[in-house]
């Protein structure tokens, strides 16, 4: 399972735990859009995105992101299904961080 979370509870997991990984699932072209500093990008549509998981720690935890939070949750499904258990989406991706930030 995975939780679904507002900006400032996404930031305040970032700057609280010591084990978050940020996993932003977009493409390489939507970095236009911005990023959260210190992610790490695994293309969900990628056709090695299992390949990329699997070496992937599932003892920390996921802070995942995407534009608008959908592919994120489908992500955070994925990796539910795979094994991992801390996993948190950033409700409304990006678009909802940038605005949070004032971007």
């Amino acid at each position: 399972m995975f939780e679904n979370i507002a900006p400032n509870t996404f930031e305040a997991l970032i700057n609280s735990l010591e084990d978050a990984v940020i996993l932003d699932v977009r493409s390489e072209a939507e970095l236009i859009d911005g990023s959260i500093e210190g992610h790490i990008m695994i293309d969900i549509n990628s056709p090695d995105f299992y390949a990329q998981i699997e070496e992937l720690d599932k003892e920390k935890t996921y802070l995942v992101y995407c534009r608008s939070g959908q592919r994120s949750m489908r992500a955070c499904m994925e990796l539910s299904d795979e094994g991992f258990e801390k996993l948190y989406n950033l409700a409304g991706g990006i678009k909802a961080w940038n605005a949070y930030k004032g971007v």
